[in-house]
């Protein structure tokens, strides 16, 4: 973790407002049917995620931090086409990856429904499409922040350090107050964090830590993009503190991996297990026996799960969100 008095990163300095720059546009047609929200939904870390937003006219922009800058994506589909304009110096790279972040590598033909539940969620819902963004630390890092807390604490954290050690995203000015995006820290400002100011965002020093050390190697774990889904998490998990859970996490979002299940999580094992056995006391190895008929799509089979609203009846909760800023 960062020393006591580790220096602070500059922010950066507000955009002034003015003109709208036009962005650099494509158009991808992608496979029908399609849902642009189905499909990008996994990217979004809360309803107040910095770097991710959705318009009331369908479209959702994206700030991201490529191999060649910060950038801005706007996609919205309409009439069976997606139009797509982006900002900023990495601007050419988001659009070069535009049909892999949609899903066009995707391929949902190879899923055949074993169940009821799992053929009628799929049979309403057959825009889906697993996207892979090809970027590694902007989902490992709110994966990090993820584990063992609440999501209600790990968006506030997330919110909180992209907006403040994070920069202005390129593009088109904000609108009103709270509506413009963040490009999240790079690799080196997360590293220059004080420890107070994780503090602050409720970030315990076991996480905290366990970002520093991704960061310190974020080249290294950025070649995992291009690596089979097992391999990447294999390269994920040497970094102290990131386990199946949190590799599993990044992998089915940088990768798009079809068959990367998360274990280790507090609810999903008793999900899985209500929607398909009628049993929500199901650990992982039961989850794990539940899902083998659909080795090699068991991600996107968790998908349609979560996607059918067949959740067990609410019980008391078994974690409370704790606030390490008081303490």
């Amino acid at each position: 973790m960062a020393g006591r008095f580790a220096p602070r990163p500059a922010l950066p300095a507000p955009r002034p407002a003015g003109p709208s720059p036009a962005g650099k546009p494509r158009r991808w047609t992608p496979p029908k049917p399609y849902d642009l929200g189905l499909v990008l939904g996994p990217l979004r870390r809360g309803p107040g995620d910095p770097t991710f937003r959705a318009d009331a006219d369908g479209a959702v922009r994206r700030a991201s931090r490529t191999p060649e800058g910060p950038g801005t994506l706007r996609v919205v589909c309409r009439d069976g086409a997606v139009a797509a304009e982006a900002w900023g110096p990495g601007a050419d790279w988001l659009l070069e990856q535009l049909p892999e972040l949609l899903g066009a590598a995707d391929a949902p033909d190879g899923f055949t429904p074993r169940h009821r539940l799992l053929a009628e969620t799929a049979r309403r819902r057959p825009g889906l499409r697993l996207c892979r963004t090809g970027l590694v630390l902007e989902s490992l890092i709110p994966s990090i922040l993820e584990q063992k807390v609440t999501t209600v604490e790990a968006y506030r954290a997330w919110r909180l350090l992209v907006r403040k050690y994070g920069e202005p995203a390129p593009g088109p000015a904000a609108k009103g107050p709270g509506e413009g995006l963040y490009v999240m820290p790079d690799a080196r400002t997360w590293t220059l964090i004080p420890s107070w100011e994780w503090h602050r965002a409720g970030v315990d020093a076991r996480r905290a830590s366990t970002v520093l050390r991704a960061a310190r190697v974020a080249r290294r774990l950025e070649e995992a993009a291009t690596m089979e889904p097992e391999q990447a998490a294999a390269r994920l998990e040497l970094v102290p503190g990131v386990g199946p859970w949190t590799s599993a996490e990044t992998v089915q979002r940088a990768n798009g991996a079809p068959d990367a299940v998360t274990v280790g999580d507090l609810h999903l094992p008793g999900i899985v297990g209500h929607a398909l056995a009628g049993d929500r006391d199901t650990g992982d190895a039961a989850m794990l026996d539940l899902l083998a008929p659909y080795e090699g799509q068991r991600h996107r089979a968790v998908r349609l799960i979560l996607l059918s609203g067949a959740t067990p009846p609410r019980r008391a909760p078994r974690m409370r969100a704790g606030d390490i800023a008081r303490l």
